[in-house]
């Protein structure tokens, strides 16, 4: 069930990618739902969660926005799963564990999502590409500090109360 959710909610993510989201960009920073809430999902859910929300969410990224199929897909597998070792390497402090995971799936997504997108098309990439990178990051990690460390303590609260007291 956890699957299925998540590919839902990555389909919706992807929506909001390219509707909501252009109007509430800051300079150039652009947020990354699907990135963000998946890296969320991943450090919340599991590794297999992530990978079904990073598949799902890059094929409705690379279908509504017309890049080469499978670009978008191929650069969420990997940075959801650096995502997942560093939520993995933060396990004991779970609330900084989101944000210090988008910060540094952001900027690997970014910059092989580029490197694909470019190879695929056979075109180089553009010199001003790479400015966006950064401000984005940071604007990933301000959202997943705003919205991670609330759904890691829903979840941890809710594990915790199914457990048997003895």
């Amino acid at each position: 069930m956890q699957l299925i959710i998540a590919a839902a909610l990555a389909v919706v993510a992807a929506l909001a990618e390219f509707t909501i989201i252009p109007y509430i960009q800051v300079g150039d920073a652009a947020l990354q739902p699907v990135l963000v809430f998946g890296v969320i999902w991943t450090v919340v859910g599991g590794l297999e969660a992530g990978f079904v929300w990073a598949f799902v969410g890059g094929l409705a990224l690379d279908v509504l926005s017309q890049r080469p199929l499978g670009a978008s897909a191929f650069s969420l597998l990997i940075a959801i799963g650096v995502a997942s070792m560093v939520g993995t390497a933060l396990r004991h402090v779970r609330l900084i564990a989101p944000i210090v995971a988008t910060a540094v799936a952001s900027l690997i997504y970014s910059m092989l999502l580029l490197l694909v997108t470019s190879l695929l098309n056979g075109a180089p990439i553009p010199d001003g590409a790479t400015d966006f990178v950064l401000p984005s990051a940071f604007y990933g990690a301000l959202v997943a500090a705003l919205v991670g460390p609330l759904v890691v303590s829903i979840v941890v609260r809710r594990r915790d109360t199914e457990r048997v007291d003895w």
